[in-house]
């Protein structure tokens, strides 16, 4: 009873620390919780990414309303980014539940490293004095969603990564803006990825339950701190987050 009772308190504390986290960078917080779940639990990569969308899916809706609240939010936009993810996320969560865990969790952690250097490298030529390109027309995002669609559907999680460098890069949108429109994009796909990986009985609902409670609680406080934060450090503290995901996955594999 004693461990059992922990177990659920060490989930819970997981899911106040990855409601911080993705409060602060838009993100729902599942990507730190995943390799976490695979190191203290044993759990393998689809049933972490199943267990983590339980605390997902409520953490983007509070996180979404917090940054509508306090930044506002292109609806133009995220009903483009939210409709296009959605049409692509079943058919790569379904093709996700059927892959070698060992795989799929390399795959996950290459991408995580891959993306974090290139926003670290656009942060850092933004510095320089460098001709700024015309931002595309926002019937454009269509593409982000897709592609979002598609790393949620794989991933669990990660949809909103692919977000805030894209809007940022071709839309001309601040960092603080693009990462509200990525929970625009992972609201709805969120959902039909928990739903996906349920029915392929790769959620520990258990571990779930605590994690979103925990999460609920912090999503407020991280959405105030990365209002505050400024453009260049938030990018940054971003990329950190990405290759420390990037390294715990590694090391669990």
């Amino acid at each position: 009873m004693i461990a059992a009772a922990e177990r659920i308190l060490a989930a819970g504390a997981l899911g106040v620390v990855s409601g911080l986290f993705g409060g602060l960078f838009g993100i729902g917080g599942g990507v730190l919780a995943i390799p976490l779940l695979g190191l203290a639990y044993g759990l393998h990569q689809q049933m972490a990414q199943g267990t983590v969308l339980v605390m997902v899916v409520p953490n983007v809706l509070f996180g979404l309303w917090g940054y509508r609240r306090r930044v506002g939010v292109d609806l133009r936009i995220g009903a483009t980014l939210a409709l296009t993810a959605t049409a692509s996320t079943y058919p790569a969560a379904h093709f996700a539940t059927q892959l070698d865990p060992h795989g799929l969790r390399l795959a996950f952690a290459a991408f995580l490293a891959i993306l974090a250097a290139l926003i670290a490298y656009r942060t850092r030529r933004a510095a320089a004095i460098v001709p700024a390109r015309p931002p595309l027309r926002w019937q454009w995002t269509a593409l982000v969603g897709i592609a979002g669609g598609i790393v949620s559907g794989l991933f669990g999680v990660g949809g909103a990564f692919i977000v805030p460098p894209a809007l940022t890069a071709f839309f001309g949108l601040r960092q603080i803006e693009a990462q509200g429109l990525g929970l625009a994009l992972v609201s709805p796909v969120t959902l039909v990825a928990l739903v996906t990986y349920a029915r392929a009985g790769e959620v520990d609902w258990g571990l779930g339950i605590p994690l979103a409670v925990g999460g609920i609680a912090a999503i407020p406080a991280g959405v105030a701190a990365a209002y505050r934060l400024p453009e260049r450090r938030l990018r940054l503290a971003f990329c950190g987050l990405l290759f420390v995901t990037a390294v715990l996955l590694a090391l669990h594999g």
